[in-house]
């Protein structure tokens, strides 16, 4: 008999890995806070749950991807919130960006009630939640890990155990880290593609598959040379992940500077109304500065 899941979050991300779990003949409550996001989901076969805690009633692994830090402190550990909720041999995944020190504390109040916890944040985009793909950092107990392989697998691809509660979250500071500064040099290769009177669809062909080449370049790229600055993950978001590492990177008295100049550029586009924009957007800070 399939697992119960619940799934707290159904937001660019949350709702395809939601779908996938769905299309895999699992039963699915759901949870998010504008139920009208849920729909689809619902009319494929969701269950609506109308808080948290019942979702948690109802399921036996419970896989959250929300905000901010806050929101999921409270989800997880409010009066009302999963681990008040939970029991004995639950599992609970936040597949948020977070900060690592929650994901610590909230697998160690998961432990007390007998519940297990991994902190197993995601990165690929809304591109690699529509096709199954992500790639998925986790960490807690590797005896859970193990269990919820079979389950990661239909929603990511590279699926890596790193350790220890909260190393899953470390993990997704460094794959925060490469991006920020990435994508500076993206958008300054393309804005040298097109001041040397290049095709920078032309340009993109060479330089993708060369060294320069990553996940950002093949798949953001091309939405940057379209104009189309949709959010496959919003520049909100991406400045409080990008925070938190330098927050975590301070308590570790290491600089990144690389990493806090991007961190001014995507503000200053944030404070001019792009927050919701996608992190391609950032190539509008040299054509509206």
């Amino acid at each position: 008999m399939k697992k119960k899941i619940g799934f707290i979050g159904t937001g660019v991300m949350g709702k395809s890995m939601a779908r996938h779990l769905l299309q895999a003949q699992y039963p699915l409550y759901i949870y998010t806070r504008t139920k009208e996001k849920a729909k689809e989901l619902l009319d494929q076969g969701a269950v609506w749950c109308e808080h948290p805690a019942e979702v948690t009633k109802q399921s036996d692994v419970i896989f959250t991807i929300i905000g901010e830090p806050k929101d999921v402190e409270e989800v997880y550990l409010g009066s009302e919130g999963i681990v008040a909720a939970g029991r004995v041999g639950q599992i609970v995944i936040d597949m948020t960006t977070s900060k690592p020190s929650l994901a610590q504390q909230i697998y160690v109040k998961a432990k007390e009630k007998g519940i297990f916890a991994l902190d197993a944040p995601v990165s690929g985009g809304d591109t690699g939640a529509k096709n199954g793909t992500l790639a998925i950092m986790v960490g807690g107990d590797q005896e859970a890990y193990e269990k919820m392989l079979p389950i990661f697998e239909i929603i990511g691809q590279n699926i890596v155990y790193q350790g220890e509660a909260g190393a899953g979250q470390h993990a997704k500071m460094c794959n925060q880290i490469a991006i920020a500064t990435n994508m500076i040099g993206i958008c300054e290769a393309l804005l040298y593609a097109q001041k040397a009177g290049l095709d920078p669809e032309t340009v993109l062909k060479s330089i993708s598959s060369g060294a320069a080449g990553s996940w950002s370049l093949s798949n953001l790229a091309p939405r940057i040379i379209k104009g189309d600055f949709e959010p496959g993950f919003y520049i909100k978001h991406f400045i409080k992940d990008m925070k938190i590492a330098l927050e975590e990177a301070e308590k570790m008295e290491l600089n990144l500077p690389g990493l806090a100049m991007a961190k001014d550029m995507y503000e200053e586009l944030a404070s001019k109304g792009e927050e919701l924009s996608g992190t391609q957007a950032l190539i509008k800070y040299w054509r509206e500065s």
